[in-house]
């Protein structure tokens, strides 16, 4: 398929690199130049506007940071509703509130949420989870393109599950990050090291699979960064919000939130893993 993906962090490039890998013929756009060098060595064309990027393209795909920014990149002057072409199918990959996948969809009569379950890692291994959101009918327009990126596709029949959804998954990984630098803290307390910990709660049948790729991380602060704290607290947030919504109360979201808001307060570049959380609890050596 003829596939935009517009938004190089680290989910845009290992979407494409997949997409590339199976034969797809990708071209690529970046708000700020320079980040898709990889990427157009493995084989992309790199766009220098929106609408270079979309034309002509059977699929546009957006990964990007937050609900400001895909709005503006799909909705703004310039964007990709001005220069989708009518039967093309516009796809957002990015984690965002239910109420903007709401808004997109009745902005786009081709259009489906496509949040993303996995580290960039599982990605381009094909081992990550696309929860898609929509009409099934233009969802199947998808298929040759989801064979591609994994074989693990969750079909809803809106865009606002599918966001929801992702928020949901989201939250509860960043609250057991929370508690599992927690629990190492007081593990730490009662006198037990490093390796004692990891025999103990490394080694526990409460550690989710999805944790457990994170041990090491909140033990010691090395991990390989893809999902920053900052972010971790805005996904915390629209957590919050999206349940407010419903009218329900969040107490343990509120201070999830709080806590990775403060642990990504200096990190402006978004170089942090969400283990930073951890570092609250470390005491100096």
């Amino acid at each position: 398929m003829d596939i935009a993906v517009l938004g190089m962090g680290r989910m845009g490039q290992a979407v494409a690199r997949r997409l590339l890998g199976g034969g797809h013929d990708v071209v690529v756009w970046n708000r700020s130049p320079g980040r898709a060098g990889k990427v157009v060595a493995a084989g992309a064309r790199e766009a220098h506007s929106i609408a270079d990027a979309v034309s002509g393209r059977e699929v546009v795909l957006t990964s990007l940071a937050n609900d400001d920014a895909v709005r503006e990149v799909a909705l703004g002057d310039g964007g990709i509703r001005h220069a989708i072409g009518p039967e093309a199918v516009y796809a957002d990959c990015s984690t965002v509130s239910p109420a903007l996948g709401t808004e997109l969809g009745k902005n786009f009569p081709l259009f489906v949420a496509l949040p993303i379950l996995g580290a960039p890692a599982a990605v381009e291994a094909g081992q990550a989870v696309y929860l898609a959101g929509g009409d099934r009918a233009v969802i199947a327009r998808l298929d040759p393109m989801l064979a591609t990126l994994s074989d693990r596709v969750r079909r809803f029949d809106t865009p606002a599950k599918a966001a929801g959804g992702k928020l949901a998954n989201n939250l509860m990984l960043l609250a057991e990050i929370a508690a599992l630098a927690e629990a190492i803290a007081v593990a730490r307390a009662g006198g037990l090291s490093d390796d004692e910990i990891r025999e103990l709660l490394g080694q526990s049948p409460v550690l989710p699979p999805g944790v457990k790729n994170r041990f090491e991380g909140v033990l010691t602060g090395e991990q390989d960064p893809w999902w920053s704290p900052a972010l971790g607290a805005k996904d915390a947030r629209l957590a919050l919000e999206a349940a407010k919504a419903a009218g329900i109360d969040l107490p343990l979201a509120q201070v999830v939130e709080a806590l990775y808001r403060e642990a990504g307060a200096g990190d402006r570049d978004h170089d942090e893993d969400i283990v930073a959380v951890a570092n609250r609890y470390r005491r100096p050596r």
